[in-house]
């Protein structure tokens, strides 16, 4: 469902005239009770970013999501909105709708609780850009749960919004439909602020500039997605080889800089070093050691994954 404010049960949310974060919460808290909840979380969203929520699953993202929308109420903290309440949109990751309504009565019924003036064509462009342009005569209740996620963006995109929370857009749609609202989200960037959760972290660092990681309810990193790649990507090489690497491993796991050796598959080895320094001074010595038949060796590319797993603390 696209819902356009004002927002209900949000302690202390407002609008703020001056041109910092499109939106900041502080001290954010709603404790379920036996750890579950989130806790203290203190967003900052840079206006005009795409910022990307991530987490495992339970850490509290669609919790946290829906106490910035005010869907559930808050036991503590506050929500600042840069923009006028009214110029936000949310959507959450299971939209829901009235199953007589044709898909185009659905966005031009959310777009006219904005604005009652709303021209015709408004509904017309935030159909085609969803991919739903086909299905405008169709009834609700006939659509499938990709086609339903769809029309829930579509919903929130009619108006324009200055702000755009969305809870997992991608989770139901096929590789095709995830690359297209990819597509889309990252086109916003600059114009409208957008938040969304995922657990697809590939889909995150291919369209986000900003990332929050939560653990447990808490608010564990924020900033930059390539700051948080840089600082937290774990130094790591993959060595190629003519056999199938199980001497090499061996080899390898009696070095006391090692973290972690592996076979990927036969002939493909992946090397984890204490530190960047470390591996690039004893890497080559112990391949010149084991005699090894060496095909390649260099850097693992860094990525949002590597970074996720090491600032989580979970094991590759």
């Amino acid at each position: 469902m696209a819902i356009f404010p004002p927002l209900p049960g949000v302690p202390g949310a407002s609008a703020a005239s001056d041109p910092g974060p499109a939106l900041r919460t502080h001290g954010l808290t709603r404790d379920y009770g036996r750890g579950t909840g989130v806790f203290g979380v203190g967003l900052a969203v840079p206006r005009g970013s795409v910022y990307g929520l991530v987490g495992p699953n339970g850490a509290g993202k669609t919790t946290l999501l829906s106490l910035i929308s005010g869907m559930r109420r808050a036991d503590a903290g506050e929500v600042d909105f840069g923009v006028p309440q009214e110029r936000i949109a949310v959507c959450t990751d299971v939209p829901e709708f009235e199953p007589w309504l044709s898909a185009a009565e659905v966005v031009e019924l959310a777009g006219r609780l904005v604005n009652p003036d709303l021209r015709p064509e408004c509904v017309k462009t935030a159909l085609h850009r969803t991919g739903l342009v086909e299905a405008a005569d169709r009834k609700a209740g006939s659509f499938s749960r990709g086609m339903t996620q769809r029309l829930g963006l579509a919903a929130a995109l009619v108006a324009e919004p200055d702000l755009m929370i969305l809870d997992e857009p991608t989770s139901a749609l096929d590789p095709r439909g995830r690359a297209e609202v990819l597509d889309l989200v990252a086109g916003m960037r600059g114009r409208t602020t957008v938040v969304f959760s995922s657990h697809i972290l590939a889909d995150v660092q291919r369209v986000c500039d900003q990332v929050g990681v939560l653990r447990a309810g808490h608010l564990i990193y924020q900033g930059p997605v390539a700051e948080l790649v840089t600082e937290h990507m774990r130094p790591t090489w993959l060595i190629r080889l003519r056999d199938d690497g199980a001497a090499l491993c061996r080899t390898f796991a009696a070095e006391d800089w090692v973290v972690r050796v592996s076979s990927v598959r036969p002939g493909l080895v992946r090397v984890q070093a204490r530190t960047v320094d470390e591996g690039e001074r004893n890497i080559l010595g112990v391949l010149d050691r084991s005699a090894a038949r060496v095909i390649s060796v260099g850097p693992e590319e860094s990525d949002l994954e590597s970074a996720f797993l090491s600032i989580t603390g979970a094991a590759r």
